[in-house]
């Protein structure tokens, strides 16, 4: 073997083979070799037997049949353990001392038989510190270790690695083969619509083949796959355009809504509200206020229309106001307070609770709570009823605390609201029965089902009254049945409990007396609920036999007085 001056002869062991040889490459600019004579002395004092010479060009070591390409720098730490870790004695190669701070590990790693240990083949494969400051070449790529995962080994990959250029390549003939087929083209007729979506998952199912591990799909599989996978697409497609569409259009009616309401606001602010008493009564005005009140002037237009009757001033409402906390504090100290104040508390609580302005530590809480303390000190022969607390909390969110304890007290003042409130038997019957003849004259089917189930309208009406709707329907809705009812009074309420019985009708023929008052207590919140409700309103009017509601109210409480 040639070698350069100085080099040791290699060294042959038992069987004749040739255990340790480097060979050095020389290249075409090899007079501008450069030389470390630090790292070459360090290293030759090391061996002993041979003095290299240090070539920044690759060698090759030979170790029995095995050889690896390894690049020797000018790092003599690097060249002792990477070259002298070895030493041919007696055939078979041996751990030498090197100056390498991994000496202690490799001279480990060998027993006593001089045979590797399983730590030897695990230490082989480690690199040593030196190894992350050299320029070496990361380890062949063809050999399969094992990797791992979050909990123990997986074993090593078998299959070779393909290159990524040619995985493009096989997906682009398959998305060709695809285009190519006659369903293809049945489908293609949906990626022109607006919304094109496609599910990431179905494509990465369906388009993928099967792991090595498996069975491959046959053709007809994966036609009958592919078929399928087009059609769930083309379905999600469709039902995609449905959806975007029904967006469209409720986005367009919102629009013409806020619409509407901007310039409804403008009438009201300059021309109706300026001029009351002369506009209220005119048919823009009704027309206007069937649409419903805009926010703006909502609490405006309720403190005129429900007016003061009973002349409540700010100050009567301090006054009352400071005795209810005086009856709080007193409550407080004592065991059993007034029974009415603590129900108040527990009423509060049970407002509005999807809104949580009212409950506890809510911005309305305390303003609700004054305002109904107010009251039961104000009107003690009425007292608190349950569903007060609703009434006044829409008044609240609407008008300021004393308008609204003006306008609660009036409100509550009302004839229908008083009989209700105070449970005065027989006015509340005279109202039942007035309310059933126009429930059987204007929907008789209805009116039949409801006494085959022994259904009588105390059973919703009592709950629908008092809260004046706020409970059963959205809060939206009910403020709109506030404005008609304050331009037309209490016949309103019971048309609209008509109403609402006509808009859901279908579903009603078809329930038991359970389900029936169950539906009844909380309605259902639907699209467009408030313009369907009202169109119901419309169709069902205020008329029996020619006569109104106010003329077959007072023949009902007739009735009942002679009986």
């Amino acid at each position: 073997m040639d070698g350069r001056p100085g080099d040791a002869p290699p060294r042959r062991g038992d069987d004749g083979s040739e255990e340790v040889a480097l060979h050095s490459q020389e290249s075409d600019d090899s007079q501008q070799e450069s030389q470390d004579p630090v790292g070459g002395g360090a290293t030759a004092g090391h061996l002993g037997a041979a003095a290299f010479k240090m070539d920044p060009k690759p060698a090759r070591v030979t170790l029995g049949a095995d050889t690896h390409d390894r690049e020797l720098t000018s790092d003599p730490l690097e060249v002792s353990s990477n070259v002298d870790a070895f030493s041919p004695v007696g055939g078979r190669s041996l751990p030498v001392a090197s100056p390498s701070r991994n000496t202690f590990e490799s001279g480990r790693s060998w027993g006593a038989a001089g045979q590797p240990t399983p730590d030897a083949e695990l230490q082989s494969r480690r690199p040593g510190i030196v190894d992350y400051f050299s320029r070496k070449q990361p380890p062949p790529t063809g050999i399969s270790v094992a990797g791992w995962k979050l909990f123990g080994k997986v074993p090593p990959k078998q299959s070779p690695s393909r290159h990524a250029r040619v995985v493009q390549q096989d997906y682009e003939a398959r998305q060709v083969a695809a285009r190519c087929s006659p369903t293809h083209h049945a489908v293609g007729q949906q990626s022109r619509k607006k919304v094109d979506l496609e599910p990431s998952s179905t494509t990465a199912l369906i388009l993928e083949n099967r792991p090595p591990n498996l069975p491959a799909k046959s053709a007809v599989e994966t036609q009958r796959h592919r078929r399928e996978y087009e059609e769930m697409v083309a379905a999600a497609k469709r039902r995609e355009l449905r959806d975007a569409q029904r967006r469209q259009q409720q986005d367009e009616q919102r629009r013409r809504q806020e619409e509407g309401v901007s310039s409804a606001a403008l009438v009201w602010d300059q021309i109706i509200l300026p001029q009351w008493d002369a506009m209220k009564w005119s048919y823009c005005t009704r027309d206007l206020w069937w649409a419903g009140l805009p926010p703006s002037v909502r609490g405006r237009v309720w403190s005129l229309t429900i007016g003061n009757e009973l002349n409540v001033t700010a100050e009567l409402y301090h006054i009352f106001l400071s005795r209810a906390q005086e009856k709080w504090s007193a409550s407080q100290s004592q065991a059993g307070g007034d029974s009415g104040l603590a129900l108040i508390a527990q009423d509060i609580s049970r407002t509005f609770s999807s809104l949580c302005v009212f409950q506890k530590g809510g911005p309305y809480h305390s303003l609700l709570q004054s305002i109904l303390g107010a009251y039961v000190c104000f009107r003690p022969d009425v007292g608190y009823v349950q569903g007060m607390s609703s009434v006044a909390a829409v008044l609240l969110l609407n008008t300021e605390e004393v308008a609204a304890f003006v306008g609660f007290s009036n409100l509550i003042n009302r004839p229908c609201q008083l009989a209700f409130y105070r449970g005065d038997h027989q006015l509340m019957l005279g109202y039942f029965q007035a309310f059933q003849v126009f429930l059987e004259e204007l929907l008789p089917r209805l009116f039949l089902h409801f006494q085959s189930l022994g259904l009588t309208p105390d059973l919703y009406l009592i709950d629908w009254i008092l809260t004046l709707y706020s409970k059963p329907l959205p809060l939206d809705v009910a403020c709109r049945v506030w404005d008609v009812f304050f331009r037309d009074g209490e016949e309103f309420l019971f048309r609209t409990a008509l109403g609402i019985l006509r808009l859901h009708r279908d579903v009603l023929l078809h329930m038991d007396l359970v389900g029936i008052a169950q539906f009844l207590s909380r309605l259902p919140e639907e699209e467009q609920l408030s313009d369907r409700l009202f169109s119901c309103i419309s169709a069902t009017p205020m008329l029996s036999r020619n006569r109104t509601w106010n003329q077959v109210l007072t023949s009902c409480r007739a009735k009942r007085s002679v009986s």
